[in-house]
């Protein structure tokens, strides 16, 4: 068999490779603090080098894969692949350099319009509607605005065209996520005129740290990492993406500066000729992504960005930063949420850690083995006030829950051994003040 012949045969090995190795990172928690360890950078690592291996070979042998009966929609599909494991990277490690990667190839193919022709194919065409949601969610996180209307205008027209193309297909959950864009769009640029990124336009240069430093107390702290959440009833959202989190996840981002807005329409090869970038080529340059970081930027703190967390799940990301934390950074946990006040009703007694609570005040030997073996006493007085710490709470899902969704500052206090910056978005705000809790220094 000729290597024309055997083309096809390897293209379609390396694919289904491929997707093995995805799979396996397919569910890996999408922040850097979800206990994924090591093995899922290893897995990430296998699984891009897995595709890029299987991306060059189909660059290199495209006419022969093309003759043979490759589609450009199955190239656009490789090229989303790639654009969506670099995404994921990004939310694992908050590294500018992925998020600007998967921009670079979810542009290309969308110049390269690799999805054109789907009204022929049901499957197709739902591959060509999650590529422009995951454009969408890149495209907001980077701040390209223009790109984003025009992303929105074309994702509108591509789900009412696929109602007409397939009238027996059911497209009312891409219909929401259309709704959702629109409203998330238009809530977030009627609030503020300029980004929310650090931006040197209107910032102080990060060179200046040190002269600001020079202000601060003795002891200097590093920021590093960052947890965001908030739950409202029918609050504004892109997919699990809230508007508040997604405000607050653009104040911890910094904005590259010189050559991120240029585009370059022809690169140069190491061998001096010219790189084809033209929307036929197939060629999709990575090393792009250099032209679009800024190296006099300190890289951007590690954020968790968690939708709808359980009062559990919060409480277990925060003790996993709270553990690796070195004793020179502080931690930034955002909550945007409403709140309740009141006593602990009875479904909020029948959480064993209230149930603790309330055990305290009955004498000198049940403090002494509730310190012992609760989980936030120690952290607690025992003067016979501690209900302050169970009153007021933060609500983290619906009322219906009872009190397993309310998280309380006796929840928090534990946690303050280590520097906490500590922002509670939300009316019942108050029960968390500072000067609220009782805390022994650390």
């Amino acid at each position: 068999m000729s290597k024309e012949e055997d083309a096809p045969k390897v293209f379609r090995t390396l694919k289904d490779r491929a997707e093995r190795k995805f799979a396996r990172v397919h569910d890996a928690p999408l922040h850097p603090y979800g206990g994924s360890g090591p093995q899922y950078g290893h897995f990430f690592h296998t699984v891009f080098k897995a595709y890029m291996k299987l991306w060059k070979y189909q660059q290199q042998n495209r006419a022969k894969l093309t003759e043979s009966g490759l589609q450009r929609s199955e190239i656009g599909e490789i090229a989303s692949r790639i654009g969506q494991l670099y995404f994921n990277q990004y939310l694992r490690t908050s590294e500018a350099r992925f998020l600007l990667e998967a921009y670079i190839f979810y542009e290309a193919i969308f110049n390269r319009k690799y999805f054109d022709g789907s009204a022929k194919d049901r499957s197709i065409r739902f591959k060509e509607l999650r590529f422009y949601a995951r454009f969408l969610m890149v495209s907001l996180v980077l701040n390209h605005v223009e790109m984003v209307k025009l992303l929105v205008q074309k994702f509108k027209e591509l789900v009412d065209y696929s109602k007409a193309d397939f009238r027996d297909t059911n497209f009312k959950e891409w219909k929401l996520v259309v709704q959702d864009i629109v409203r998330f769009t238009k809530a977030d640029s009627a609030v503020y005129a300029r980004p929310l990124r650090y931006t040197a336009t209107f910032d102080s240069h990060p060179a200046s740290a040190p002269y600001v430093a020079r202000y601060h107390a003795k002891r200097l702290l590093k920021f590093r990492d960052a947890l965001l959440t908030s739950y409202h009833k029918n609050e504004v959202k892109f997919a699990e993406l809230t508007l508040d989190t997604f405000r607050m996840l653009q104040c911890l981002e910094w904005e590259p500066s010189g050559s991120f807005y240029q585009k370059h329409s022809v690169e140069t090869r190491e061998n001096g000729g010219q790189a084809d970038h033209s929307i036929t080529s197939g060629l999709i340059d990575v090393n792009l992504m250099a032209d679009m970081t800024d190296p006099n930027l300190p890289p951007n703190p590690k954020k968790a960005v968690l939708y709808r967390p359980s009062v559990t799940q919060l409480i277990s990301v925060i003790a996993t930063v709270c553990e690796k934390l070195p004793p020179d950074h502080v931690m930034l946990v955002y909550l945007s949420t409403s709140g309740t006040s009141g006593n602990c009703n009875t479904s909020q007694m029948d959480n064993p850690k209230i149930s603790r609570k309330s055990a305290m005040s009955s004498g000198s030997a049940n403090n002494h083995h509730e310190q012992s073996n609760g989980f936030c006493e120690n952290h607690i007085t025992t003067n016979g006030d501690s209900d302050q710490y169970f009153k007021n709470s933060l609500s983290l899902g619906p009322s219906r829950n009872g009190g397993s969704d309310n998280l309380f500052p006796g929840d928090i206090i534990p946690f303050t051994r280590k520097p906490l910056f500590l922002i509670i978005d939300s009316d019942n705000s108050h029960a968390f003040k500072a000067g609220s809790t009782r805390s022994r220094k650390g």
